[in-house]
């Protein structure tokens, strides 16, 4: 097609070459056609429309203050990462470089606390946004909040557009799904707009700090869809606790057990029965062979002051030292930091606290059993550690020999399957001085737990 002068002249000056800058045509119809005489919107007029909508609702939608979270300035090494993090982070940082130039199908983005999800979903948005294409980013609850408010009588945005221009965004990103009131009309309107851009094949970006088992099933249905949604789990920690591990943080006390160490512990000790040395020596070493291929669940048992919570924090600060996040929480004071999140005053949400002690890459649960065993204290450690049972996450407990443990935990941490239980039969390092020589093994005690 040749382009006349005046065409010509209009494109350089950037006006239209089909309205020439009128913004409507008239279709050349009969007079009898029911388009005669009808202005009908040019093509650039409808880009201009729908551009002028996206740009408002973007506008409310807080990416201008993300202008900065590029792929330039992500840290795609991390902060002092162990190399299994540092190797995750980086795949994600790919994962998400390739999303934005190829612009197909979903990328779910899940991880803790300031990992760096929203960074690369706002960096997928400028990116795409840097090349002329279109793209809509929303925070979840701010969008539901928007929706609510077209029903006010002052809104001049009716409630059935701004929700289309949501739903049939040509590119959406939805940052911190499951941080929205679960109310019934906000599970609703999610599922409309992920199904409506699930059966549309929409290019979507979804973020989120919850497992896919905590999302309502119907919004999970099409989130687990691998034919689709490519998931990416980001074990990184809080990029603004400088490379530190913040899940737990004023929860785990391991600085108060600094000085447990393997090095420290000992196991030649003359007061004892060549069985209780036979088996301290069994169980001190099964616990090193732990700390350097942790995996599962590893269970130490016996009476007070044998060794248990030495053995637990000497895993715990080997860990420690090669570069891992640990939490090493005393059961009871576990439970009190769960509960102190429903005062007033609290500024972590009960959510985020359980879910550092649940997610945590290793954690350590000093004392189980001795909680005051309410209602409300069994279903949360139960649900605790069956998450950390089903996930093969690394978890170390001990447990005082005559403790009352809850029977769906014991079906759990006494699944030799997945669990390494060891009962260490020495008595007290507080009380063994006081034995001159040691007492012989009665014919009637009672059988052990074989270590």
């Amino acid at each position: 097609m040749v382009m006349n002068t005046a065409d010509s002249s209009n494109a350089s000056a950037g006006v239209c070459p089909i309205c020439h800058g009128a913004g409507f045509l008239r279709r050349d119809v009969p007079v009898d056609h029911p388009d005669f005489g009808r202005a009908i919107p040019c093509e650039c007029k409808v880009r201009e429309t729908q551009q002028a909508a996206l740009n408002e609702l973007r506008a409310t939608s807080g990416l201008a203050p993300l202008a900065q979270m590029t792929f330039e300035t992500f840290r795609a090494d991390g902060i002092g990462l162990p190399p299994d993090k540092r190797k995750n982070l980086r795949e994600a940082f790919e994962c998400a470089r390739q999303f934005a130039l190829a612009g197909k199908g979903w990328l779910l983005l899940k991880g803790g606390y300031g990992g760096g999800k929203t960074h690369l979903a706002a960096a997928i948005a400028n990116d795409r946004l840097a090349r002329g294409e279109p793209v809509l980013f929303v925070i979840v609850p701010d969008l539901l909040d928007h929706l609510r408010a077209t029903f006010a009588p002052t809104s001049r945005v009716a409630y059935d557009d701004r929700f289309e221009t949501v739903r049939t965004a040509p590119f959406l990103i939805l940052d911190d799904l499951g941080a929205q009131s679960p109310t019934t009309w906000a599970q609703e309107k999610l599922f409309q707009l992920l199904n409506y851009r699930y059966n549309a094949q929409l290019p979507t970006v979804i973020t989120m700090n919850r497992e896919l088992e905590e999302i309502e099933p119907r919004l999970r249905s099409r989130l687990a869809d691998a034919t689709l949604c490519h998931i990416v789990t980001i074990l990184a920690p809080d990029f603004r606790q400088g490379g530190v591990d913040s899940r737990g943080a004023g929860v785990s006390n391991l600085g108060l057990y600094a000085d447990m160490t393997f090095e420290a512990f000992d196991t030649r000790r003359p007061e004892l029965t060549a069985n209780e040395r036979t088996n301290l020596v069994r169980v001190f070493q099964t616990a090193r062979a732990y700390a350097d291929d942790p995996s599962g669940f590893i269970v130490f048992t016996g009476e007070y002051g044998c060794g248990k919570t030495h053995l637990a924090a000497a895993i715990a600060n080997a860990l420690m030292r090669r570069g891992f996040a640990v939490m090493f929480a005393v059961v009871p004071d576990l439970l009190d930091h769960l509960r102190a999140t429903f005062a007033p005053g609290s500024v972590i949400a009960f959510d985020r606290r359980f879910e550092e002690a649940r997610t945590a890459p290793f954690l350590v649960l000093d004392d189980l059993g001795i909680e005051n065993a309410t209602p409300w204290a069994r279903e949360k450690l139960f649900q605790i550690i069956d998450y950390r049972y089903v996930a093969k996450l690394p978890t170390i407990i001990t447990i005082h020999l005559g403790a009352e443990i809850d029977p769906r935990i014991q079906t759990r941490i006494f699944d030799l399957a997945r669990s390494s239980v060891n009962e260490i039969i020495a008595p007290s390092y507080r009380t063994t001085h006081r034995r001159a020589q040691p007492k012989p093994k009665s014919p009637g005690r009672r059988a052990r737990m074989s270590p």
